[in-house]
């Protein structure tokens, strides 16, 4: 019987002795700066309003929102992503709160510009489906689909109003086919070359969105899969990824990041841009609430999922741990 320490130069366990050893020589670490925290304002409010399917995440007031953003700034992370959710009335076929100038969003951009300035970088979610009364990110069509040019025309428009406002980067996260161009050429338009594009090049139809629409006070019935990608395919999520990238995409993002690991893996290696990843509302809602049964430890668990996430190929995190997370490293 061979004897398995007769071979002395074979044991990778020596390097994992101490809390010390193994931070030494891990080849992943997480920092401050590789978050960004999403955060959703919601018109009208006067103090936060608690999301019941996301235990300790919000819908902010702008007075909370402001906060927020100088805590994330104190706590080292890089940007915040910002949700905009408007009173019911306000919805539309059209999503034209989204557009309007003191639209919900837009007075959130500016009001967390005012407080941190270029501290933080500010992002802003560039999609409809917050405002439209039917839950699409998108104009419909006689037929009930969405249309998907009639839908770039608004959110060349939507661009516009979120630079205005003081937005550094706009986040195409609806899926049609062009946006990415259609948003270049707005902004450029109206002399805003220096505003970032972050691409949603990979997006999939996951059922790990739920809470995100209570998040948001979602109007939708039915799915988006007819425009977000199926998850039974990566070999799509790269041809996305060269259009969007052809298109003048500054940045590219893969959602959900935890149960696409493996296509987060192949986007980082393709491409030469930053790459981001969002651990969506459902991978937060789960560890929480195994969390809260006792069944998981919590504070682990956040981290190493975070670590995978970084791991696989992210440059850039948003995950509503962002501040949290980035106070403890």
């Amino acid at each position: 019987m061979t004897v398995y320490g007769s071979f002395p130069g074979t044991r990778p366990r020596r390097l994992r002795t101490t809390p010390a050893m193994r931070r030494m020589v891990a080849e992943t670490r997480l920092h401050p700066a590789d978050l960004i925290l999403p955060a959703f304002v919601r018109e009208g409010a006067g103090e936060p309003v608690a999301i019941s399917a996301m235990p300790g995440v919000v819908q902010h007031s702008l007075d909370t929102l402001r906060k927020a953003a100088v805590d994330a700034v104190s706590a080292g992370v890089s940007g915040i992503m910002l949700f905009g959710v408007p009173e019911d009335a306000k919805k539309d076929a059209t999503g034209t709160a989204g557009t309007d100038p003191e639209g919900i969003l837009q007075v959130a951009v500016r009001a967390v510009r005012e407080e941190v300035g270029d501290d933080l970088v500010i992002m802003s979610d560039l999609c409809l489906d917050e405002y439209t009364d039917h839950g699409h990110c998108g104009v419909l069509d006689a037929g009930g689909r969405v249309d998907n040019d009639a839908t770039l025309e608004r959110y060349a428009e939507m661009a516009q109003v979120q630079a205005d406002a003081g937005v550094h980067v706009v986040g195409t996260s609806g899926m049609m086919d062009g946006q990415v161009g259609v948003v270049r050429d707005a902004l450029d338009t109206i002399g805003k070359e220096d505003v970032a594009v972050l691409a949603y090049a990979v997006k999939y139809s996951s059922a790990f969105y739920g809470p995100f629409r209570e998040a948001v006070g979602s109007s939708l019935t039915g799915d988006r899969k007819t425009y977000q990608q199926d998850p039974a395919n990566s070999r799509e999520s790269l041809r996305e990824l060269a259009l969007d990238l052809e298109e003048g995409a500054d940045m590219v993002m893969v959602k959900p990041a935890g149960p696409y690991l493996d296509v987060l893996a192949k986007v980082a290696a393709e491409v030469d841009v930053p790459v981001a990843a969002y651990q969506i509302s459902g991978e937060y809602s789960m560890i929480e609430a195994a969390a809260e049964k006792g069944w998981i430890d919590r504070d682990k668990a956040i981290l190493e999922s975070l670590t995978g996430i970084k791991r696989a190929g992210a440059g850039m995190i948003l995950t509503y741990w962002a501040t949290e997370v980035a106070r403890a490293l």
